[in-house]
């Protein structure tokens, strides 16, 4: 009956997990898993496990993808074979949601219940309900240099902005609570559209791709940092 039990919850996890990608990515709907090929997400979309959120590297974790949903996962997140349907019932490598869901087979490993740190929401899911998420640069202190990555300002957490390294990763790097900063604009410099937040002696410059992301960026910002939860639409139809 534990095992049943498992599996049933399980099975409503996984069916709730696989939704649509951004970017392009369609997932596949619960029942269509393994009868249908999945749409691989792409490499550089992620530099993480889809599962269990480890960073990749070149030599001891390696990128693997699940035959069956297509997510980019490590070999020990992938080390699962179950029949697919779409290859003639042969026997391929999967993810462990996957091969839970398509076997029935319980897992001893239960990662399940794990409480979820502030870091750990996925990028594409945050980002299909944010005020505001693109592409910007972060730069370094002396200006020079930076990282460039995906950012995010959650619509169920609005003060915080998340910086992931690329938009589809399942645990952002690092997170900017925003609430009494100031927005500060910057002169274009080099073609460069910057702006920066201040408080106190904390400076982070950000560089965006157009003056127009800039000022959005700005305007967003600006709310979180001055404690307003609403989206710039809600509060447009609210002065209105």
């Amino acid at each position: 009956q534990d095992a049943i039990d498992r599996k049933e919850k399980r099975s409503e996890t996984f069916k709730t997990a696989v939704h649509g990608l951004e970017t392009g990515t369609s997932a596949l709907k619960a029942e269509e898993l393994g009868r249908r090929a999945p749409q691989w997400v792409r490499d550089n979309l992620v530099t993480m496990c889809m599962r269990c959120k480890e960073p990749f590297n070149a030599i001891m974790r390696r990128r693997h993808h699940c035959r069956a949903c297509g997510y980019v996962v490590c070999a020990r997140c992938s080390d699962y074979k179950a029949e697919l349907q779409y290859d003639g019932n042969r026997l391929n490598r999967v993810c462990q949601e996957c091969y839970v869901f398509l076997t029935g087979h319980v897992v001893l490993e239960d990662r399940e219940g794990k409480h979820k740190g502030i870091l750990e929401k996925e990028a594409a899911e945050i980002s299909g309900r944010s005020l505001l998420c693109s592409s910007l640069q972060l730069l370094d202190k002396n200006g020079k240099g930076g990282t460039r990555g995906w950012f995010v300002i959650p619509q169920d957490d609005p003060l915080v902005l998340y910086i992931y390294a690329a938009p589809q990763d399942v645990r952002a790097h690092t997170s900017i609570p925003l609430l009494g900063y100031q927005v500060k604009d910057l002169p274009q410099s080099d073609s460069r559209h910057l702006f920066q937040l201040v408080q106190s002696r904390q400076v982070y410059t950000f560089v965006a791709d157009t003056e127009e992301l800039k000022q959005r960026w700005m305007r967003a910002m600006a709310r979180s940092a001055a404690g307003i939860t609403l989206s710039e639409e809600e509060g447009e139809d609210a002065d209105s």
